[in-house]
């Protein structure tokens, strides 16, 4: 269901682009989500499943009527709570977004006060869907709430595609708020069946809800901080050329495909072992678990991210490219796409580091790396922005580079390129506080470093190659023509990839091998869950 939800949000990202293509609508439409998103990464983490869970699982040994009891005071805290800041967010909108989004003009300022008003049921509703789906997954019914970003991506998709034409960026926010709902409906019968469905008290378990709000706060921090980066990322955008927002947005969130393959499911699979060792006191296979993921995490990540920046028109073409998004959004996208996947391995390591730190029980060194390179990436996205726009031989070297000198909008590049320089940053001084709190933590990393980077090289050099000759052939003017070009060429660089690791006797390789060829039990894992509203 995961990678489902995954296909539906490239479905989503297709039919806006060809709808709307990297334009002012769209640019709107992404804008308004900013302050919704926040709120939800703030006030709803109260609500969010690795908090609620255990709380849940401990209470519910005690049995029914206190389970019900907590469950009932954390609903009705959250209820007053989210909807006291929503109420707030809702007349302070007016006064904080123009600020915020200084580049759209007043007509732009006014319509994006009117969606950022409506999308503030989304937080609410998945607030509360949280809240259940941390009932249900306690109780082990993990399918419903796997189902329900689904339905969420599904109430999207409806929106663009029947109310849209009727009301245009209206009518897919519309759609979203349905998503939202039905993300929290669908869950509702099966907390019902378990007689555990909330229900408003004012007799609050405050001190519960007190351990709720302590344990979360860190959380909550680390995830606001890389909000407000990517806010003040797009103040920037809304400053460029029309569509900048929306090439910024798409390409990250293709860039985060990548990302979720593979740094978000292992760093996923490594919690709950992470977390069993070191409450059992063996720091050293804790140790060594996280020095095995990370190998790995490099050893798929980089040649991943080599085939992204080599196949990126091809990516973003098969996966954007229609309608309104024509060749130099096309373009543009890839550009930005490249850049963003430069930090992909760095990120996945930050993932890996930050859940270390969390089944530790340690939370404040990946709220103080946030904190310290969101400075950096704004930092960098104000110094990058004057050198492009003064140095013309900064700004050819990277339009030559890139391939899109003729374009314009370029500075928009610069963005990707600061929150790559960032998230590096922060995965590196998260490494390096992980090494000084965790004395006898070896990074020996150079080898699986040196062959996947040499596999890499070599592996992209051919793809390359790969798209010249098959491009020499094939109409790169259809959909299927450019499909086959970088499935073609991804194929080709992936063999001559694997080749190289054979060589080389890989030894992640030769553990990838041999996973394959044993039989792999069905995990019992909790479904991931919604972190943002886009």
């Amino acid at each position: 269901f995961a990678f489902l939800s995954q296909l539906l949000a490239l479905i989503r990202d297709r039919l806006l682009a060809h709808t709307f293509g990297a334009g002012k609508a769209l640019d709107i439409y992404y804008a308004a989500f900013r302050i919704p998103d926040l709120i939800f990464v703030t006030a709803a983490s109260i609500v969010s499943l690795s908090i609620l869970i255990p709380f849940i699982v401990e209470v519910r040994e005690r049995g029914k009527e206190e389970t019900k009891r907590l469950i009932n005071s954390i609903f009705s805290f959250f209820f007053l709570f989210i909807g006291t800041v929503s109420l707030i967010a809702f007349f302070l909108i007016p006064f904080l977004l123009p600020k915020l989004f200084p580049g759209f003009s007043p007509a732009d300022i006014s319509y994006l006060i009117f969606l950022s008003r409506l999308l503030l049921l989304s937080p609410i509703f998945l607030g509360f869907s949280n809240l259940l789906g941390s009932i249900t997954q306690a109780h082990r019914q993990f399918f419903i709430y796997a189902l329900s970003p689904l339905l969420y991506n599904l109430g999207i998709i409806g929106g663009i595609i029947f109310l849209a034409p009727l009301w245009g960026i209206t009518g897919i926010v519309i759609g979203v708020l349905l998503g939202a709902l039905f993300h929290f409906l669908i869950q509702v019968p099966s907390v019902f069946s378990l007689g555990l469905f909330p229900h408003p008290t004012f007799s609050l378990d405050f001190s519960s809800i007190r351990k709720i709000i302590f344990i979360s706060l860190p959380r909550t921090f680390t995830l606001s901080v890389s909000n407000i980066e990517i806010f003040v990322l797009l103040g920037f955008a809304s400053l460029y050329t029309a569509g900048s927002i929306s090439v910024f947005n798409l390409s990250y969130n293709l860039q985060s495909i990548s990302l979720s393959i593979i740094g978000v499911s292992y760093s996923l699979a490594a919690f709950p072992t992470l977390a069993r060792l070191f409450s059992k006191g063996e720091k050293k296979e804790f140790l060594e678990h996280i020095l095995v993921s990370a190998r790995h995490i490099i050893f798929w990540s980089v040649p991943l991210a080599v085939l992204f920046i080599v196949l990126r028109a091809q990516i973003v073409r098969v996966v954007l490219g229609s309608g309104l998004f024509d060749w130099g959004d096309t373009r543009l996208t890839a550009a930005a796409l490249a850049l963003f996947t430069i930090s992909v391995v760095f990120q996945s390591l930050e993932l890996l580091f930050t859940r270390g730190y969390y089944s530790a029980g340690k939370t404040f060194a990946p709220f103080i790396a946030s904190l310290t390179s969101g400075v950096i990436t704004i930092s960098f996205a104000f110094y990058l922005n004057f050198v492009f726009q003064t140095s013309s031989s900064f700004r050819f070297f990277v339009e030559s580079l890139l391939r899109v000198e003729d374009l314009p909008g370029t500075v928009i590049l610069m963005l990707p390129l600061a929150y790559s320089i960032g998230a590096c940053f922060n995965s590196l001084l998260l490494g390096i506080l992980f090494h000084i709190d965790f004395r006898g933590f070896s990074f020996p990393l150079i080898k699986t470093f040196f062959h996947s980077f040499a596999a890499s090289v070599i592996m992209g050099f051919y793809a390359y190659l790969s798209l010249n000759f098959l491009g020499s052939f094939l109409d790169l003017d259809t959909f299927s023509g450019i499909f086959l070009q970088g499935l073609g060429a991804g194929i080709v660089g992936v063999s001559i990839g694997i080749l190289v690791l054979q060589l080389l006797d890989n030894e992640e390789f030769k553990e990838v091998s041999d996973a394959l060829h044993r039989k792999v039990p069905t995990p019992r894992l909790v479904s991931p869950e919604t972190t943002d509203l886009l």
